[in-house]
């Protein structure tokens, strides 16, 4: 966002001739986070764009009216003297009759201050219906376009799904070739061109380190790093699913596989519960990194047949096929890991074969 609050300016005059005290005595209030804000005619404040459509809620200022103190500072543009945060306190003063009222001024252009307002009055105070918290994003989305849908969403406090179809539905924007998140980085909405761009780099400036490779691609160090190791395998920079390629598994299939190398026996449970028990009882390995570490990794394997059986039918279904290749994958990295210990020397009494119903 590209405004900011000030404070300790006292704002003196009548409207239509401010100006700003310089070497008049600033008469500070205090805020509710201890930071010092100014008083302000109520005169000279009006209330400008506000995201809440209906307008001002007559009960809520007669509440803010009748409560013992002084109002919370409220936030006023700098530049158009109005109000941006606290239209509900700024009546409520008014109705009391108060001449003056705390202010913090923001200072930026009407499009910041709008997001501002929207930001504090999701947070705090009287909340914004569902139908006002949808009309902002939708404005959000017009003054800011290169922000991201998490970006906006964070902001209005709707999800991103809602905060895209409010995009798809709006205005065109193709043109823009990245958007902001809410870590402030901007990433490419292509992911493609992007990983395009960083292989010619990489291939035609072969000295230049990740960090420049990244900046003049436009995409994050990790992408570059990936897109460098992808080339040096003599792989596709882009990976499939990227590219929209989806390797089909079929959900029978691919369960009716795992249900092969993983039956449903309970015998299969106990010797494996069997063999972790003795190799933890090795000093071998109990004593030394290497050691602990692999049985750490067996160790989480060890679930009996019923907890596997609720992890199955708890699986959303639109994860089955992943998770069955991923499950695949595992099965694949361990079977590796025995051929190798299988490979090497081993003492003549020592049966490493695969377990029968393994």
């Amino acid at each position: 966002m590209g405004g900011k609050l000030f404070e300790g300016t006292e704002i003196i005059g009548r409207p239509g001739a401010v100006r700003f005290a310089g070497n008049d005595p600033v008469r500070p209030a205090a805020g509710p986070d201890g930071a010092a804000a100014v008083r302000v005619p109520v005169h000279l404040l009006r209330v400008g764009q506000s995201p809440r459509r209906g307008g001002e809620d007559p009960e809520h200022v007669q509440l803010l009216a009748e409560t013992e103190g002084e109002l919370p500072p409220i936030t006023v543009l700098k530049s158009s003297m109005e109000v941006v945060d606290g239209a509900h306190r700024l009546s409520a003063a008014r109705l009391r009759g108060d001449r003056t009222i705390p202010v913090r001024f923001f200072d930026g252009d009407p499009a910041d201050a709008f997001v501002h307002s929207v930001r504090v009055n999701v947070r705090h105070g009287l909340p914004l219906s569902q139908a006002d918290r949808t009309a902002a994003a939708a404005r959000i989305i017009a003054s800011h376009p290169d922000w991201s849908d998490r970006k906006v969403a964070a902001i209005s406090g709707l999800s991103s799904k809602v905060v895209a179809s409010l995009r798809r539905s709006g205005p065109d924007r193709g043109d823009l070739p990245a958007r902001v998140g809410l870590d402030g980085k901007s990433r490419p909405l292509d992911p493609v061109q992007g990983r395009e761009r960083a292989a010619a780099l990489i291939t035609s400036r072969p000295g230049a380190s990740l960090r420049e490779i990244a900046a003049a691609a436009g995409i994050g160090l990790g992408t570059a790093k990936d897109v460098r190791d992808r080339l040096r395998r003599g792989q596709d920079v882009v990976p499939p699913k990227l590219r929209g390629v989806r390797v089909p598994v079929p959900r029978s299939d691919g369960l009716a596989a795992v249900r092969a190398l993983a039956p449903a026996d309970h015998a299969v449970d106990e010797r494996f519960n069997e063999l972790f028990e003795e190799l933890c009882k090795d000093p071998a390995l109990r004593f030394s990194e290497v050691g602990r570490t692999l049985l750490r990794l067996l160790g989480a394997h060890r679930i009996d047949e019923a907890e596997w059986s609720r992890f199955v039918e708890s699986v959303p279904a639109h994860c089955g096929d992943g998770l069955v290749r991923a499950a695949g994958e595992c099965a694949r990295m361990w079977a590796r890991f025995g051929h190798g210990l299988a490979g090497r020397a081993q003492p003549a009494e020592v049966d490493v074969r695969r377990p029968a119903g393994w």
